[in-house]
């Protein structure tokens, strides 16, 4: 994905000011605290939240076709990628693809955290967002990374009336939370893979914003034949079949679709967002 940050809308600098943040766990911060921070201190700060034993890769083209069916159902344990493994994903070339909606589940959560689940149960996800500039694919450091997504039975938290019954998740904040790439431009988030809800393909929403206070918003999909095995297991069976593939969603890119490959006990998902400096 190649994003001209300078056809992005600015963001206004906010003007109060933050202390020191906290290494680890869930940090309360705005996204305007976290860069007004970053710009203050080069991202000193923050390294604690930077998801450790990185490697530098980014997205293949094209994802793979079939993957196996995970068993895992509840609620995943902490977990990290290793060099190695993250090594092993090939390095692609820089591709052009769409920016998106945010659509209308979004709010400031303001956690800088890693681990997004909040105890939901689901497959396992490790969600993998790298920045890299456009055309010479150098990574992006110190950018904030906000992302959000349905649970396992496709319900955003923080807002009311979802679903056929009416779900109110008001002030709940599972499944967001915001993170600060690394030298290799490299973002991570532990998550469950995403539900579905009638009209969309499953998907996560993203954000990522640099020092400039510009941002780019976009969204992250997955091959239907990987979430199709993963649907086969509860909770998200409790729901029936998804009324909504990737070629009936009016929505989805075939660009965005991320490599979705198996990781310990459920799936890497990983996507490269090549920003035009």
């Amino acid at each position: 994905m190649i994003v001209n940050m300078k056809q992005d809308q600015a963001m206004t600098a906010g003007k109060s000011s933050v202390g020191p943040v906290p290494p680890a766990g869930n940090t309360r911060m705005t996204r305007r605290d976290v860069l007004r921070v970053l710009g203050a201190a080069g991202g000193a700060v923050l390294t604690g939240c930077h998801p450790t034993g990185s490697a530098d890769f980014s997205v293949p083209a094209q994802p793979p076709t079939s993957t196996p069916i995970p068993t895992r159902t509840s609620a995943p344990t902490s977990t990290t990628a290793s060099a190695t493994q993250l090594a092993s994903i090939t390095q692609p070339d820089c591709v052009v693809r769409p920016r998106q909606t945010e659509g209308p589940f979004y709010f400031d959560v303001g956690l800088v955290r890693r681990n997004i689940t909040e105890n939901k149960p689901g497959i396992p996800l490790l969600v993998a967002i790298h920045l890299v500039q456009a055309g010479s694919c150098h990574p992006i450091r110190d950018a904030v990374v906000d992302i959000w997504h349905a649970d396992a039975v496709g319900q955003y938290s923080g807002y009311k009336g979802q679903g056929d019954d009416d779900t109110d998740t008001t002030g709940e904040t599972f499944l967001r939370g915001i993170q600060v790439t690394n030298a290799n431009g490299l973002a991570e988030f532990e998550t469950i893979y995403p539900g579905s809800y009638r009209g969309r393909t499953v998907h996560i929403h993203f954000k990522a914003y640099t020092r400039e206070q510009r941002f780019i918003t976009s969204q992250l999909y997955f091959p239907d034949d990987t979430t199709d095995a993963v649907h086969l297991a509860e909770p998200y069976s409790t729901r029936g079949p998804r009324g909504t593939t990737n070629a009936d969603d009016r929505i989805f890119s075939r660009d965005l679709v991320g490599r979705v490959t198996p990781y310990a006990d459920g799936y890497l998902a990983s996507l490269v967002v090549g920003i035009v400096m």
